[in-house]
């Protein structure tokens, strides 16, 4: 599975909260107009400016608080195609699995707004094509590289029934 966008740059400690604001909870039976507000209060600009295949960078402990998967579902349903993080909650983690959004954990100091990133997920290299630069990182295992490339862990079911995560 190979990806490639633009990166979006935000910070530690992106909650949540951040990605999917509390004053839009009336919406979480809607998941297509939440996602109109998705990171809104990390970033006014990020709903209206992002773009299919661009790829949200995060600093340490991305995705903290709720155990919601609405939070990478909306993600997701922006056009994201990867989030990469210094580290992640580990509950945001397996929900971007199971959704089948790809969750990269690796050093994103280097990486800026706007830098043109492609991600080649069995490899297990970034390249950053606008600094100059590779990161490697661990390939996700077997079993979540398998949920992924199904569209997420209901699709992986339905294709291959039961709990055969075996493929």
């Amino acid at each position: 599975m190979k990806l490639e966008g633009r990166a979006w740059v935000f910070g530690d400690g992106i909650s949540t909260d951040h990605i999917t604001p509390g004053r839009y909870f009336h919406l979480r039976s809607n998941l297509e107009e939440l996602a109109k507000h998705v990171l809104e209060d990390a970033r006014e600009d990020f709903a209206k400016g992002v773009r299919p295949g661009d790829i949200v960078v995060g600093g340490r402990n991305f995705g903290q608080g709720s155990s919601r998967e609405h939070a990478p579902t909306v993600i997701k349903l922006a056009g994201v195609s990867a989030v990469v993080a210094k580290s992640f909650a580990r509950i945001f983690f397996r929900n971007c699995i199971n959704i089948g959004l790809p969750v990269i954990m690796c050093d994103t100091t280097n990486i800026h707004e706007g830098d043109h990133l492609s991600i080649d997920l069995a490899a297990g290299v970034l390249k950053d094509h606008t600094g100059g630069f590779d990161l490697t990182f661990p390939p996700l295992p077997e079993v979540m590289t398998r949920i992924l490339t199904d569209g997420g862990l209901v699709e992986h079911v339905v294709r291959h029934g039961g709990f055969n995560l075996g493929g």
